[in-house]
């Protein structure tokens, strides 16, 4: 019940990080990868040590290739991001790379993407990430419609979307402040990340309503002699049913996190900001379904009885 009746404490909180979010991404810009923008992606290996991240910007730098971001994988290995090059612009950096033939290195891939495609995968991700909330705005609509009383069904599914909104827009402002300080890039797998927070999500906010659902069928919450919700009886139905789920929630989310950290401290650096969105995506998914989306049930219960006795 602490968690229900002190609600007002967690709006306060998550509407402060929400808005710190969405300032961090319309002020700084989220910076984008090839994987949007178009440009070229080199990946190569040295034979021996590799050189120093500076050694290596000052030799590119006389190439005039515009902004190279350098992604150290591995011991040996590096990865360049940098503007679409000609073949000879693509010769001349691995010349570059191994700084007056120094270094011997292997060339392990070279990729170009296209404006063309970047702007299809853009509009495709945002087409992704819209009809996954309209499917969950459905299915728990249709998941919940015998329990229509006291709150809708329909309203089931508009407050987890509430709680989505939240979980993703503060993995994304987040990465807005890594850009504009450490130059993260923002590419095809943090969109993914995204779908998998909404799902984590949703999932984890479902057990929590499912257990409200079961909890009106038993009639806990109701009053001694009345078919109807007591004037409170609807907030300590969702009160109980956060304190039946809370541990449940909270040991699943360990479980994943403790993965998810260890792949972030000893996976690749490919898949190190991968992991840190997921990091944050599912602790928020937690803290969402038990902290924001139940007591929101509870609020919009009370604005609806409010506006009945007026």
């Amino acid at each position: 019940m602490f968690i229900v009746r002190n609600r007002k404490i967690w709006y306060i909180l998550s509407g402060i990080l929400v808005i710190i979010s969405l300032f961090s991404v319309f002020y700084f810009g989220l910076k984008l990868s090839i994987d949007f923008t178009g440009g070229s992606l080199l990946e190569v290996e040295y034979q021996t040590s590799r050189p120093q991240i500076y050694d290596l910007q000052n030799a590119t730098n006389k190439l005039n290739l515009g902004n190279i971001s350098f992604q150290p994988t591995g011991e040996k290995g590096l990865l360049l991001r940098l503007r679409t090059l000609t073949e000879d612009e693509h010769q001349n950096l691995l010349n570059a790379l191994g700084i007056n033939n120094q270094y011997k290195l292997n060339e392990i891939r070279f990729d170009s993407i296209g404006p063309v495609i970047g702007s299809e995968l853009q509009r495709k991700s945002l087409i992704a990430i819209s009809l996954v909330v309209l499917m969950i705005i459905l299915y728990i609509a249709f998941a919940f419609r015998k329990v229509s009383k006291p709150v809708s069904s329909f309203k089931y599914g508009l407050m987890a979307v509430v709680a989505l909104v939240h979980d993703v827009t503060v993995p994304t402002g987040v990465f807005a402040i890594l850009g504009k300080f450490f130059n993260v890039e923002i590419d095809i797998l943090f969109i993914t990340a995204l779908l998998t927070i909404l799902g984590f999500s949703v999932h984890d906010t479902i057990v929590v309503f499912d257990r409200v659902r079961e909890n009106l069928k038993k009639g806990i919450g109701k009053g001694p002699t009345s078919l109807k919700l007591s004037q409170s009886g609807f907030e300590e139905t969702v009160g109980l049913s956060v304190n039946q789920t809370i541990v449940r929630s909270i040991n699943t989310s360990l479980t994943v996190l403790l993965v998810l950290l260890a792949i972030f401290f000893f996976g690749g650096e490919t898949t190190k900001y991968f992991a840190l969105a997921l990091l944050i995506g599912v602790f928020l998914g937690t803290y969402s379904s038990i902290f924001l989306a139940s007591p929101l049930l509870v609020t919009l219960y009370n604005f609806q009885q409010r506006k009945k006795t007026k």
